[in-house]
């Protein structure tokens, strides 16, 4: 979820409900019957298509939700989800036959994946040939999956973590778990999103019971906002401005308030949304492969 996003459209969603609350594996993959030949024949358009009538949105004029790379209207193969389209993913996309590839982020390294400025670079160019070479189709899937009810990439991030029976009803990003701490809450989420590490704010022994949950890149104000509307002990995000939301934490510990913070990284932090996509997709597309194969995270920490 970029900072900027001129769609806006999850921001738009969180905010409005953070001001009423004022007042599975990480490699998944479906092999499913041919379901009396439903989904052979069908071009990569006609695929999208199902998709977003699948959505409980009307279809949006300004979206990143576009075709990034390859003819859609191409016969379906087999689809790949994944957060980023990575050289790696496209790889294995490649190798497993699947010519499809629904990725939650950018591909082409800025939010609507804009290449003008990309001409003559040669990471571009030589992923760019990679998709072409493989005739595989790449199209963006963030705001619509951020606008499914509920949304699809906080339903997979509390599935992966076993949390959905402590999300609050009425604003899912909100968590509550009686009697955790600050160490037991990293624990559980390295353990359970597969996350080697990740960037704290907080003592290990601090009650963390009430969290607010922000996967991706929400933006500085509105997780500040978050935080100060919903008065949580701990905010979980992907990524964050480091000059922006960290400081605030920082400041606030020092005034004596009870604040944590925990980042786990943009693409890890996502990943099991697009994980869950698989068993969303499956009924929707019989017939077709679908897998996932995770971006992962891009550091290696020292």
């Amino acid at each position: 979820m970029p900072v900027q996003n001129n769609s806006n459209i999850p921001r738009r969603k969180f905010i409005a409900l953070t001001a009423a609350a004022a007042g599975g594996s990480a490699l998944m993959s479906f092999f499913p019957s041919d379901a009396g030949g439903q989904g052979r024949n069908m071009t990569i358009r006609e695929a999208i298509d199902i998709i977003i009538k699948n959505i409980p949105v009307t279809p949006f004029s300004d979206t990143v939700d576009t075709v990034k790379s390859g003819n859609p209207d191409q016969l379906l193969k087999g689809i790949v989800t994944t957060s980023f389209a990575t050289i790696e993913v496209i790889e294995k996309a490649a190798a497993s036959g699947a010519n499809f590839i629904v990725a939650h982020e950018p591909t082409f390294y800025n939010h609507r994946d804009e290449t003008d400025w990309l001409q003559q670079d040669g990471v571009y160019q030589y992923k760019k040939k990679l998709l072409d070479k493989h005739g595989i189709v790449v199209w963006r899937f963030h705001d619509y999956w951020h606008s499914d009810k509920p949304d699809g990439v906080l339903t997979g991030v509390l599935h992966m973590l076993g949390w959905e029976q402590y999300a609050d009803t009425q604003n899912q990003h909100i968590i509550t778990i009686p009697g955790a701490s600050f160490n037991s809450i990293a624990k559980h989420v390295k353990e359970r999103m597969q996350i080697p590490s990740i960037k704290a704010i907080g003592d290990p022994a601090e009650r963390c019971s009430r969290i607010v949950m922000l996967p991706g890149a929400a933006g500085g104000r509105a997780q500040i906002q978050a935080m100060e509307t919903i008065k949580p002990d701990l905010l979980i995000c992907g990524e964050l401005q480091e000059w922006e939301t960290s400081e605030y934490v920082r400041d606030a510990r020092a005034k004596g308030d009870k604040m944590a913070l925990m980042v786990l990284g943009h693409a890890v932090s996502e990943e099991p949304g697009m994980s869950w996509l698989v068993p969303w997709l499956q009924p929707k597309l019989p017939g077709i492969t679908i897998t996932h194969i995770p971006s992962k995270s891009p550091f290696t920490w020292y």
